[in-house]
């Protein structure tokens, strides 16, 4: 059997910075875009998407994949955002077992009214604390961790409906 690498003290500080510093960011951001939009931080995580999808529509297994939700979890939020007329549900035209999500144009004009002060918020809160070189290197390393999980692969979108 493998023995475990303990994390010494530094890994160990570096491991709680990076998780309270998500946490944080997260419950800060997600504060301002409720009282500055009324949006919830789910809500624009499923409006971003479609509204950058040709015609605001993507099949709903594609819009789960692409900010990491389980089915359930997807389907109660749409549900939720239905009932405030920002999403509808629609049948896929090639594949009857499959579903799509499509942006109103409340949602549209939702997502557009909060993206302006959400994208300040995360400049202001995270990009302005880095400089450009450290952004770059953050990233860089950032990218390197997402490459090496076994979720990754996954993410691949599905070009059917």
């Amino acid at each position: 059997m493998k023995e475990t690498r303990w994390l010494d003290a530094r890994e160990a500080h570096l491991w709680q910075a990076y998780r309270d510093a998500y946490r944080e960011l997260t419950t800060t951001l997600e504060g301002r875009l409720i009282r500055n939009s009324g949006l919830s931080g789910a809500d624009y995580a499923l409006l971003h998407p479609l509204s950058i999808a040709e015609s605001g529509v993507l099949r709903t297994r594609d819009l789960g994949r692409s900010i990491g939700w389980e089915r359930s979890r997807l389907s109660h939020q749409v549900s939720r955002m239905e009932k405030r007329g920002l999403v509808v549900r629609e049948e896929c035209e090639s594949d009857a077992r499959g579903s799509m999500v499509r942006l109103t144009e409340a949602g549209r004009v939702a997502i557009e009214a909060a993206a302006p002060d959400h994208v300040d918020a995360v400049r202001s809160h995270f990009l302005d604390q880095l400089t450009r070189e450290e952004q770059d290197l953050l990233a860089k390393l950032l990218d390197r961790v997402l490459a090496d999980l076994p979720t990754r692969a996954a993410d691949t979108p599905i070009a059917d409906c």
